[in-house]
């Protein structure tokens, strides 16, 4: 995981999305689609530095907040702003779309 992309888990979730607009990753290390996501994920946090957060939640280690949102499908990627989910998607998305609708929530 890129040092700009933060790792949030059950203890530390509600605290991290409460501020701004955070993308949010949910993943497990055995998806193959997931894993295909994670370099988008890692540009995409590079070039939003320091006007949204990006961050992971392990499905498997964080199974109470995944259970909360109803991540049944991996990858989904819920944006969050000032703490309200916003936006959602599942599967894999591409570098434009992800980039796209979060300059549209800042």
């Amino acid at each position: 995981m890129g040092d700009a992309i933060k790792k949030l888990t059950d203890e530390t979730f509600e605290t991290g999305i409460s501020n701004g607009v955070v993308l949010v990753d949910f993943y497990a290390d055995w998806c193959g689609p997931c894993r295909m996501l994670s370099p988008v994920i890692e540009e995409l946090a590079k070039e939003m530095n320091g006007k949204i957060t990006v961050a992971k939640v392990d499905t498997d280690e964080s199974i109470h907040t995944a259970a909360r949102f109803e991540v049944t499908s991996i990858p989904t990627i819920i944006i969050f702003k000032n703490g309200q989910a916003m936006k959602r998607l599942v599967g894999l998305k591409d570098l434009d779309t992800l980039r796209k609708l979060t300059t549209e929530m800042v």
